[in-house]
């Protein structure tokens, strides 16, 4: 393994460490919880976001706060749901007079820590909702998770719920809107090849070089099926054929398409997959009205990516195009 590490056991404190350091004025960071805040939070005027889950797939969730998107976010080790201890503080110090919602990836271990967050802090007298994020196409089901996946679609969650919070609507409102983004997002990955977190030191499975996983997890979880290497045009319409069929999405339908890189696959790559999965969508009848390219919700150094897609309507459009100010911008 050949990785920026010092001792494993400090990896997601140094990481968070640098991320303040490099946005002084924009973000806190509170170490006893792995909480980055907005410098700002919590605002009296608006409904504070939270989101969390295991540390590994950045830019989500930590690199995701600010104006505009989350107000604060709590990782747990990598792939590791945070402790129910650092939810409930990160929503004691971000709690506003509107409430708080917390925005959390159909996972097991994060929905225990984020319901007995939310139990807590409704004995303090805290208004709190939470809502779960399911746009894994890939498997009913999977041994971390009560029904599906929570994956890149997150992202549209975050980013609509985010603009409805700071133009100050309530909380019945943004979760009204994040129920909505999530029913029309629909997203499916794969793998070439494993990830290796810091404290394990070795590729968390064994992917032979000839082979990849169809419909991984970002945790590396089973997809459907493995299989031989084929062609990236082969590859993209196997992903895109089940996302669009799942919803589904329509001729006539004006969709938000997203290309996730994993973690380890070149930014050229990830365009050429664009291209192919923005004609095929074209051939279908989808109009492609927005468009991402680049690392979202990743799973370390994974090569790989995913497709999304999100049905849009004039409401989650106008969501999706509102500024946002996060540590991510490239500009």
């Amino acid at each position: 393994m050949k990785k920026f590490v010092n001792d494993p056991k400090n990896y997601v404190p140094e990481m968070l460490e640098g991320l303040a350091l490099a946005n002084p004025d924009t973000l806190r960071y509170v170490p006893e919880y792995n909480l980055i805040m907005r410098a700002d939070a919590p605002r009296e005027d608006k409904v504070s976001l939270v989101q969390g889950s295991g540390s590994g797939h950045e830019p989500a969730h930590v690199m995701s706060v600010g104006p505009g998107m989350l107000d604060a976010a709590c990782p747990g080790d990598v792939f590791s749901a945070p402790p129910t201890d650092y939810v409930y503080e990160t929503v004691k110090r971000v709690a506003s007079p509107k409430g708080v919602l917390l925005l959390v990836n159909n996972y097991t271990g994060d929905r225990m820590a984020f319901e007995m967050a939310e139990e807590l802090s409704d004995a303090d007298g805290v208004t709190v909702r939470t809502l779960f994020i399911d746009d894994d196409v890939s498997v009913q089901d999977s041994t971390y998770t009560v029904g599906r996946r929570g994956v890149a679609g997150n992202f549209f969650v975050m980013k609509a719920c985010g603009a409805a919070a700071e133009r100050g609507a309530d909380l019945d409102e943004v979760y009204r809107i994040g129920e909505k983004v999530n029913a029309v997002t629909r997203t499916m990955g794969l793998a070439l090849t494993a990830c290796t977190p810091p404290a394990k030191g070795a590729p968390l499975f064994d992917l032979p070089d000839d082979e990849i996983e169809m419909g991984v997890g970002i945790h590396g979880e089973p997809g459907r099926r493995r299989e031989k290497l084929r062609s990236a045009d082969s590859l993209v319409e196997e992903l895109l054929t089940a996302v669009v069929e799942d919803l589904p999405y329509v001729s006539g339908d004006g969709v938000a398409l997203m290309v996730n890189g994993l973690g380890g696959t070149p930014l050229g790559e990830l365009y050429l997959v664009y291209g192919q999965a923005h004609k095929q969508l074209v051939e279908r009848g989808v109009e492609i009205r927005r468009s991402y390219v680049g690392e979202y919700c990743t799973s370390l150094d994974m090569a790989g990516a995913s497709l999304t897609l999100v049905r849009l309507d004039d409401e989650i459009a106008d969501l999706l195009a509102a500024p946002a100010e996060i540590p991510v911008h490239v500009f």
